[in-house]
């Protein structure tokens, strides 16, 4: 089993970026396929990125290939979400998702980080 705690939201203007981090407690984070998701308000959650265990291989939706990019240490337990030229449609609650597979989520979630983009 794994907790996980979001942090690194905040309020930012288009154009851009934050870096959210999600830490991970738990001898067995590096075995976990991690992944990030939103909900905007009045939408359902979305998938945004995943990364696998070792870090080698990442999925993107299409909203946010070449402008966020997912990472992991797994020495520190910790998932990065950097995102870059943000726009007000990124603008969501942002959670970190552990043990999922391709773009469908895991068992275990963080209780999200609040990202606001004003344009």
């Amino acid at each position: 089993q794994v907790q996980l705690v979001e942090s690194g939201g905040g309020l930012v203007q288009a154009g851009g970026s934050l870096r959210l981090s999600c830490a991970a407690s738990g001898r067995t984070f590096s075995t976990y396929t991690m992944g990030w998701f939103r909900q905007a308000p009045g939408k359902e959650r979305e998938f945004v990125a995943r990364i696998s265990w070792s870090g080698g291989i990442t999925y993107y939706a299409g909203s946010v290939k070449g402008r966020f990019t997912i990472s992991r240490d797994n020495a520190k337990n910790t998932v990065y979400l950097q995102m870059n030229s943000l726009k007000a449609e990124d603008t969501a609650v942002y959670y970190c998702n552990a043990d999922g597979v391709a773009y469908q989520p895991g068992a275990y979630w963080g209780q999200g980080t609040q990202v606001t983009v004003s344009s």
